[in-house]
């Protein structure tokens, strides 16, 4: 499904790397502010750890295979144009790897996509944990939220994500590894496709209402939905739209009820290839959606104005953009956009 998008941005990598580099090398040690921390980089990592799949997917992206040791938490499957060099990299576990897990592994350095990887509240580590061990440890600037008061390590924002934050990211990870002329190739391609996805427009110039459902563990069960600042409410954005949901909170949890009072005019449903919950697979939701008694009179449901989309762009990362890519084709054969 992402097949021509990142045939595109790997042809963008390949011309960028058989040109001589546009931007300055990378003069180490390299210090960063990340997340509220100091982060020294003594020399170029030889043996990266990918914690999370948007950290590990960036990296792939960049190139850096071979200079990857291992990866871990994969909510969902490695895009198609990724899989060969990611086949070449050792994978730990599709979850939350332990602590000792990433250690046997001897990095040089970790790059974490989520709190949850290395945070406060961590399954797996804290920073602290890697600086004790003398492992520079970085974590997705788009994922540095406010824990306090949260009743998960996900926290909440308070503004909306923009895709700045994954520009940043990209820039910084490629000045960490001394590739910063590949670093801006992406994000040049990256800006590009931003700025088509916003260039739509609703035929009649209403702006729509959109409800992102992520997963939920059974039918009864409240649904993980996205927040109002979260990636999903900036794809929101981006088409023109507002969220539906306005809960700070990153993953708001929201039974049917009020739900169905949010009246949203769109039901983005997640595609997970984890297969945790039974409400992971996106036919799962659409099955759910249409038949249940309630459910399935909310207006977004009679119009059949329902559409799927990778659920890993839920999350504030390089597939959001295509993310909204999706969405929107979904929504142009449907009428809703042009």
């Amino acid at each position: 499904m992402f097949r021509p998008v990142f045939a595109a941005v790997a042809a963008v990598l390949c011309v960028a790397a058989a040109t001589p580099a546009a931007a300055a090398p990378t003069v180490y040690p390299l210090t960063l502010e990340n997340c509220g921390a100091t982060v020294t980089i003594p020399r170029a990592p030889q043996r990266a750890v990918g914690l999370g799949q948007n950290s590990a997917e960036i990296l792939l992206l960049l190139g850096l295979k071979d200079r990857m040791a291992a990866t871990a938490f994969w909510p969902s499957a490695v895009l198609p144009e990724l899989a060969k060099d990611n086949a070449r990299v050792k994978l730990l576990t599709v979850e939350f790897p332990t602590f000792e897990s990433l250690l046997a592994e001897e990095p040089d350095f970790v790059a974490a996509a989520l709190p949850s990887l290395m945070g406060p509240g961590s399954k797996v580590a804290k920073r602290e944990d890697f600086e004790k061990v003398g492992i520079p440890a970085y974590l997705s600037p788009s994922t540095c939220l406010s824990t306090a008061g949260a009743k998960d390590v996900y926290g909440s924002r308070d503004t909306l994500w923009n895709p700045g934050l994954l520009y940043r990211e990209i820039d910084e990870l490629a000045r960490i590894f001394d590739v910063a002329d590949r670093g801006q190739a992406l994000i040049a391609d990256l800006k590009a496709r931003e700025a088509a996805v916003r260039a739509l427009t609703r035929p009649d110039g209403a702006p729509l209402r959109y409800l992102f459902w992520f997963s939920s563990p059974s039918p009864s069960a409240d649904a993980y939905l996205g927040g109002r600042n979260s990636a999903s409410g900036a794809i929101a954005a981006m088409l023109g739209g507002t969220n539906a949901i306005t809960a700070d909170a990153e993953w708001p949890t929201l039974g049917w009820e009020g739900i169905i009072a949010a009246n949203p005019d769109v039901i983005v449903v997640a595609a997970l290839d984890r297969n945790r919950w039974a409400l992971d697979r996106p036919d799962a939701k659409i099955r759910f959606l249409t038949t249940d008694p309630a459910v399935s009179q909310m207006p977004a449901v009679a119009r059949n104005a329902i559409v799927v989309m990778d659920g890993q762009a839920m999350n504030p990362t390089v597939r959001t953009l295509y993310g909204a890519e999706q969405v929107a084709r979904q929504l142009k054969e449907k009428g809703l956009l042009k």
